[in-house]
């Protein structure tokens, strides 16, 4: 059974920046593409960035292209989401999960970030 814990959200005005952290326990984390995902309310979960697993390759949403970036320590079972440039609708629950081919069935708390003024 995976353990994700999903740290580093919090209120930022829009423009700003944030960065995300997921530590991963229970899987072999270098062995899976990661992804972020999100939900907000009201909204289906979304998956918005994810990495390959060796972290040579990433992929975005065009929501988010351009402002996040997505990276992982595989020493640490550490995946980040980099996040610039933050607008209001990127306001939601993020959650860490596997990427490639379904997320696990086992979620973490995720971590809440509001983008308001």
């Amino acid at each position: 059974q995976v353990q994700l814990v999903e740290s580093g959200g919090g209120l930022v005005q829009p423009g700003g920046s944030l960065k995300l952290s997921c530590v991963a326990s229970g899987k072999v984390f270098s062995l899976w593409a990661m992804g972020w995902y999100r939900q907000a309310p009201g909204k289906q979960r979304e998956l918005v960035a994810k990495i390959t697993d060796d972290g040579d390759k990433m992929d975005f949403n065009d929501d988010v292209k351009g402002r996040f970036t997505i990276s992982r320590d595989n020493a640490k079972a550490m995946l980040y989401l980099q996040m610039n440039r933050l607008k209001p609708e990127d306001t939601a629950a993020y959650y860490c999960n596997r990427g490639e081919p379904i997320p696990w069935n086992s979620w973490g708390q995720g971590t809440q970030v509001t983008v308001s003024s």
